[in-house]
């Protein structure tokens, strides 16, 4: 009997935590969406600026709302750099610590201003971090066993994700799937992790609706397509691996600048080449999430839409890379889709596609890269079912995504999250066994300040 009633408790609790996530959630996508769209708005609108003052105008204000964003992290959360998902996984093997109370704040207002800048980053991971933080500040509030907190710690970053993306399922697979290492698996924490995600689903469709987040609907493919979606997680398997090792070389040499110049130098010069972007190529700035939809939609010739690949890629490495608050979840997704374009339209000018075949290819590369980045096929494929609503091409997203998941293990590739996580362990001991040259700074600044 007082088992029954220790879990019950833990399961309301796993409930309010879902719904605050949600909740909170949503309020930071909506801010985001509308300071997004409200400061460019203001200058082109509001102030009426236009041509060469425009451009300069934009620069300055994503260059310090960039700068801010980065303050605000290395000031009072150096945790709270990036997506924060090591983090979570890091405290749930036991090697990390969740700061609850710094990091909430930082990563909400820090992520609301990094994320509308224009920057290349995405809402699920500071949703994720912040789901994570809400459910250690309860389980120290209840006073839980270290296996009941790292159980919610999974309950609150499903949350963090169904309240990103509206895909609940999703969430729940990628704590079995992606933390499978770590997370403490018993009928308790796994029921704890599902309604969680359950809450947070609802809060968030009673604020934005049950519509999938990346309506993309297509009904099904004919057979004979189904040698293109392996031979397209073949490319994309090799691009995640790419995807991965160019991201932590550019982690390490923008560190590098960092710690020879200063931390601001880089991602001042990224907030200003963004603010142009926004106005110049606003292709080429954001997570991404409506234009990939948009371009499925549109056709674009090839060259354009290999120019937007090259673009995304290049900023999303630049804008994770500066330190702030932001995930790479919807830059990947978005990324997969216009590669998914590129081989589509070139293999439409050798042999037309059917009907829906283009979108098909696009919406099966996003569950690809995201398996070969990842490291987790399943729930890849869960999300982009959920995300799109294209429920009839699960065969062809199912072979796109192991073949990019299988060609990747090939490679040598690992989850890009693990590589994150032994990247900071690494970094964090070399520093306590390099004695300081100067003297000690503040317990904050002395943390390495990486993006997770």
């Amino acid at each position: 009997m007082a088992n029954l009633s220790g879990n019950a408790a833990y399961y309301v609790a796993a409930i309010l935590i879902g719904a605050a996530v949600g909740l909170v959630g949503s309020a930071f996508h909506l801010g985001v969406d509308a300071l997004a769209h409200g400061w460019p708005s203001f200058l082109d609108h509001t102030l009426g600026l236009d041509g060469v003052t425009l451009y300069a105008a934009a620069a300055v204000v994503a260059a310090v709302m960039a700068l801010v964003a980065l303050w605000l992290v290395r000031r009072f959360a150096p945790e709270a750099a990036g997506s924060g998902v090591p983090e979570i996984e890091g405290a749930m093997e036991g090697l990390r610590e969740v700061h609850w109370r710094r990091v909430l704040p930082v990563k909400f207002f820090g992520g609301l201003l990094a994320l509308s800048s224009g920057m290349v980053l995405g809402r699920e991971g500071p949703t994720i971090h912040i789901g994570a933080s809400i459910a250690k500040g309860v389980s120290d509030l209840m006073g839980w066993t270290a296996r009941d907190m790292r159980g919610l710690l999974a309950a609150g970053g499903a949350a963090g994700l169904a309240a990103a993306f509206n895909a609940p399922l999703a969430a729940v697979l990628f704590v079995i799937e992606e933390t499978r290492r770590q997370f403490p698996y018993s009928a308790r924490t796994y029921i704890a992790v599902v309604l969680s995600s359950i809450a947070s689903a609802i809060a968030t469709e009673s604020i934005t609706g049950n519509v999938p987040f990346m309506l993309l609907v297509v009904p099904d493919v004919p057979m004979g397509m189904y040698p293109l979606f392996v031979l397209l997680g073949v490319i994309l398997g090799a691009v995640g691996v790419g995807f991965n090792r160019t991201l932590v070389w550019s982690l390490d040499t923008v560190r590098r600048i960092g710690l020879r110049w200063s931390f601001y130098i880089f991602p001042a010069v990224v907030g200003l080449v963004v603010g142009v972007l926004v106005f110049a190529l606003p292709e080429a700035t954001k997570g991404g999430e409506i234009l990939a939809v948009e371009l499925a939609k549109e056709g674009r010739p090839l060259g354009i839409l290999a120019l937007i690949v090259l673009l995304r890629f290049t900023m999303t490495m630049a804008s994770y890379s500066t330190g702030v608050t932001g995930g790479i979840f919807a830059p990947i997704l978005a990324l997969a889709t216009t590669i998914g374009l590129c081989y589509g339209t070139a293999i439409d000018t050798v042999m037309p596609l059917p009907e829906h075949g283009l979108q098909a290819l696009a919406i099966a590369a996003m569950g690809g890269l995201f398996s070969a980045t990842i490291g987790a096929p399943m729930v890849g494929v869960v999300l982009v079912m959920e995300l799109t609503g294209s429920y009839g091409i699960l065969v062809p997203v199912l072979l796109t995504t192991i073949f990019a998941n299988m060609v990747a293990q090939w490679l040598g590739g690992r989850p890009i999250y693990e590589i994150l996580l032994d990247r900071t362990l690494a970094l964090e001991a070399q520093a306590s066994e390099t004695p300081p040259a100067a003297p000690a700074p503040s317990p904050a600044a002395a943390q390495p300040q990486e993006a997770r």
